[in-house]
């Protein structure tokens, strides 16, 4: 006889508390449009006065002027299945200043080093979150455990 599986859910974070998911961890991936298509890249972050710092392996030159992106990152078990994902979608501005740029490149591990080593800081718009978590219980805003 074998076990029927746990369900599974999403459930909806609160924006502090996404806030704070986002900010304990240190790495994600950024995303943004490039020659048409959608761009995902690795990268490392940091939380300062409400603007998300993040550098990437990027392209300075995909990123000039002011361009919307999207920063996510998530922690889940890979056997248990429960953690959380965080998003936040808003402008970035590429950071120029040579005293600025030269604090974030101590202060957060890069992947990649000269012309494709972006620094961006971004004015999130929107932060979504969600637990994933096993039972019954509260669900997703949909109404209806999520299934994944």
């Amino acid at each position: 006889m074998t076990a029927s599986p746990t369900p599974r859910r999403m459930v909806d974070v609160s924006g502090e508390e996404a806030w704070y998911l986002l900010g304990g961890t240190s790495q994600g991936r950024l995303l943004y449009e490039q020659r048409d298509t959608l761009a995902v890249r690795p990268a490392c972050h940091v939380l300062e006065y409400g603007r998300l710092v993040v550098r990437a392996p990027v392209p300075g030159a995909a990123l000039r002027g002011r361009v919307g992106v999207t920063y996510h990152c998530d922690h889940i078990h890979p056997n248990a299945g429960t953690g959380w994902a965080v998003t936040a979608t808003g402008p970035a501005d590429l950071i120029t200043n040579p005293d600025e740029a030269a604090h974030y490149r101590r202060t957060l591990p890069g992947w990649a080093h000269g012309p494709h080593d972006a620094l961006l800081r971004i004015h999130p718009q929107t932060v979504t979150a969600f637990r994933f978590a096993h039972g019954t219980g509260p669900t997703s805003g949909t109404g209806t455990p999520t299934a994944s």
